[in-house]
């Protein structure tokens, strides 16, 4: 996803739900004078967002970057009251990478305790074009990342390239990765898919495995931004689908009793767009104490630039309902 953002809002606004753009989501609505603006936690650009809770307590919240940064950083204490940073990041780009196109940045703590952070992101791959998924480490939340390798980590050249990378740790301690092809930059096929980790969490050990590709209408031509978690007992695919830049773009889920599948999707979005939500996506889950929070990026009322959101999430036999 693109790239190129809380108060928790009320669970009224989800419950409101409203269909997709019959048009895919290309033409976006005229702004109303009295158009109500979205609650943000973070007010200002800050798509694509990556939670990460800390050690020594609170959160750091990482985007896609602009203003001139690759990738940008914000802190808080309670996931409501958020301070961007006036810093990049991951201010040199890996040597495979080309400037200007780098994206949704997946930050976590390296496999062996104490040993700082992990990042992978996705940026444009000079050789070929595409875009492909790097990995770079820090170590400490403050430190710069730096990247681990001259060469890209997924770079499926074939399948349009490789963007929206995300972690997940099974109940055996087992770290795989998560990323979309990106086939819809060449009129093929979008796939979510998965392959397990080093014991450094720097390279892929086995051949990926493909989760779901774009299927359902309300999808349009694309899936991606995977975050896959594990509640009661089953395996949870949350997803964003369409066009990124307009109202139809929204949150969907898809449910496994085993993490390589087969992974039956719900029928219709459990996040989209509807009162002040605009164009919801590119989600991540973070718990604490038990309770979880889903955090997405929404447009402005005037569809300038991508704020920061969040909504309670809670399960159901495994299925999400946001917002309750």
């Amino acid at each position: 996803m693109n790239r190129g953002g809380a108060a928790v809002a009320s669970a009224a606004v989800i419950l409101l739900l409203a269909g997709c753009a019959a048009d895919g989501g290309a033409e976006r609505p005229t702004p109303s004078a009295a158009a109500p603006s979205t609650v943000f936690a973070i007010d200002a650009d800050f798509p694509d967002p990556d939670v990460v809770a800390l050690d020594q307590g609170g959160f750091a919240a990482f985007a896609t970057g602009g203003h001139g940064l690759n990738l940008r950083i914000a802190r808080s204490t309670d996931l409501a009251q958020w301070t961007i940073e006036n810093r990049d990041v991951l201010p040199r780009l890996p040597a495979w990478a080309s400037p200007g196109r780098t994206w949704a940045p997946e930050v976590v703590a390296a496999p062996a305790p104490g040993s700082g952070y992990v990042m992978y992101m996705t940026a444009q791959d000079t050789a070929s074009g595409r875009q492909c998924i790097g990995v770079a480490t820090a170590a400490t939340i403050d430190d710069d990342f730096v990247s681990a390798s001259d060469q890209p980590l997924v770079c499926p050249v074939e399948e349009g390239g490789a963007i929206d990378a995300s972690t997940f740790d099974d109940v055996d301690g087992t770290r795989y990765l998560l990323w979309k092809t990106d086939g819809n930059c060449c009129a093929e096929d979008t796939w979510i898919e998965m392959a397990r980790l080093s014991s450094d969490g720097l390279s892929l050990t086995d051949e990926p495995v493909r989760l779901i590709r774009q299927a359902l209408d309300w999808e349009g031509a694309l899936v991606e931004a995977p975050t896959l978690v594990r509640r009661d007992n089953r395996y949870v695919l949350l997803y964003s689908a369409n066009d990124y830049g307009g109202d139809s773009y929204a949150v969907g889920a898809a449910t496994a009793e085993s993490i390589e599948g087969p992974y039956e999707k719900l029928d219709e979005p459990i996040l989209r767009s509807a009162g002040d939500l605009r164009g919801p996506g590119g989600q991540d889950v973070v718990s604490v104490d038990g309770a979880d929070t889903l955090v997405f990026h929404s447009w402005d009322e005037l569809y300038m630039y991508r704020g920061l959101v969040t909504l309670p999430i809670v399960w159901h036999d495994g299925v999400p309902r946001v917002g309750d």
